[in-house]
């Protein structure tokens, strides 16, 4: 996730991330003090308060706004549903795009209940 120009300053330690939606800071190492902060990813975070676009969907490029939309305009009240009208999932490689690291049901779940919860 962090831009090109800083993927060999990654080395081979593990990261957390930063769930924190005030912070600037996306990937940490406690042990070294290596940060990586919004601006040194390639993607909007999600959970980052300023996040634009906001991703449900790393993979596909699918938004929180889209999901929300083929719920209130389309009726979806499951991922499936989600995956049939947006085409969210369709290029799964959610280990190399997601910020997580793992799948986006879940993210994409919470943007169907936020439109379930508009309607």
């Amino acid at each position: 996730m962090v831009v090109d120009a800083l993927v060999e300053s990654v080395g081979d330690m593990d990261y957390y991330i930063c769930m924190n939606e005030e912070c600037n800071i996306v990937y940490y190492n406690p042990e070294t003090g290596v940060k990586f902060d919004k601006q040194q990813v390639k993607a909007p975070i999600w959970f980052k308060k300023d996040a634009n676009p906001k991703y449900a969907c790393y993979c596909s490029k699918v938004t929180e706004e889209q999901v929300i939309n083929a719920v209130i305009k389309n009726g979806a009240k499951t991922v499936k549903d989600i995956i049939e009208i947006t085409g969210a999932t369709k290029n799964s490689q959610c280990e190399k795009n997601n910020p997580l690291g793992k799948c986006c049901h879940k993210i994409i779940q919470e943007a169907i209940d936020k439109g379930l919860s508009m309607k």
